[in-house]
């Protein structure tokens, strides 16, 4: 059924809106999440000005190249918000590859490098949060914990930062410090999509209510979610909805059947973070925080072959085998390399 009408929008905007209604016996829900600028003062329009970046969208994401190359001396700020937020490595790896051409084209002793992020870790599985804290200390990055990012002054190059506690909750309305930059990387506050956020599907967050392990809706049995916009509480990646992909289609074929649901997500996820131009860390972990790693070696260590699997493998697997639904992680490989592993 197709529903027409006129929507009127703020400022006394009109323009026809159709609404879709479609029957379903069963729904699968994947619609990722929403970016916010709007969310920081003074964005998106400080994207107009010089050094203002983001690799988030395809708007602003060449502006980090040219950001890098017009950089000549000052600070150099990488912002990560508070979660959730698609891939929390992605606001480092751009971080550790800038310090990195700096350091190859002769601008790295005119550069300070600052990390200021919302959270009170700079990775939430310890394992390679040991790890990242020795590779920023050994490139010499500041790292500022619990500062979140609230305002863009571009017209005099400035970006104000809210000190918050461990949850997140600002400390104090007056608790800000101003970072003066040359070069600014913005990773956006993100959130749930309005169609999700506004319907019945929601929990309270605005995410889509599921069983974190059969992806199964708690309010409607023929309803299952996966990706960025359930409030599975797990890092939200490809890796994870790979995982979670593998477990739906199986949970799906049961319900169909009428049959208990057996097969379960246990939070999977991984992120490759990559640290310089040939060497990277593969952080693989579950919803303990505990690492879940494939290969059979130690992946906190800093090695070219996490690089290239992120460089060369990883685009291979997502492009010919992900968006075609024939790849549902590497749990196959875990179980090969690691003898004993169950789940």
């Amino acid at each position: 059924m197709v529903e027409t009408g006129l929507l009127v929008e703020p400022g006394g905007v009109h323009k026809w809106q159709q609404k879709f209604w479609i029957h379903y016996d069963y729904l699968i829900v994947a619609l990722g999440l929403k970016l916010a600028y709007e969310k920081i003062k003074g964005l998106p329009e400080a994207f107009n000005s010089k050094g203002v970046c983001s690799n988030y969208s395809v708007q602003y994401v060449e502006k980090t190249a040219q950001a890098m190359e017009d950089f000549k001396e000052g600070n150099a700020i990488f912002t990560q918000p508070l979660n959730p937020i698609k891939c929390a490595g992605a606001p480092q790896k751009i971080m550790y590859l800038t310090e990195e051409y700096f350091t190859k084209n002769g601008k790295r002793n005119k550069a300070n490098i600052v990390f200021n992020t919302a959270l009170p870790v700079i990775f939430s599985c310890k394992k390679y949060a040991t790890a990242l804290e020795q590779v920023a200390k050994e490139k010499n990055i500041s790292v500022n914990y619990c500062y979140n990012l609230i305002e863009v002054k571009s017209e005099s190059n400035e970006a104000i930062f809210q000190k918050v506690d461990k949850k997140g909750k600002a400390l104090d309305p007056n608790s800000t410090e101003t970072f003066k930059y040359e070069m600014l990387h913005i990773t956006p506050p993100m959130g749930p999509l309005p169609s999700i956020r506004d319907s019945p599907l929601a929990d309270a967050s605005g995410f889509m209510d599921v069983n974190k392990n059969t992806l199964q809706s708690v309010k409607f049995e023929n309803v299952f979610g996966l990706g960025d916009c359930i409030n599975a509480p797990t890092s939200k990646t490809m890796a994870a909805i790979s995982s979670q992909s593998g477990v739906l289609v199986q949970n799906l074929k049961l319900a169909l059947k009428k049959k208990i649901l057996t097969h379960g997500y246990y939070g999977y996820t991984s992120c490759p973070l990559v640290t310089g131009y040939n060497k990277g860390i593969l952080a693989e972990f579950n919803y303990e925080m505990l690492p879940e790693e494939t290969l059979p070696i130690d992946q906190s260590k800093e090695r070219a072959l996490f690089y290239h699997l992120k460089k060369d493998v990883m685009p291979l697997l997502y492009w010919n085998f992900m968006l075609k639904g024939h790849w549902s992680g590497p749990k196959f490989l875990r179980k090969l390399l690691h003898l004993g592993y169950t789940r």
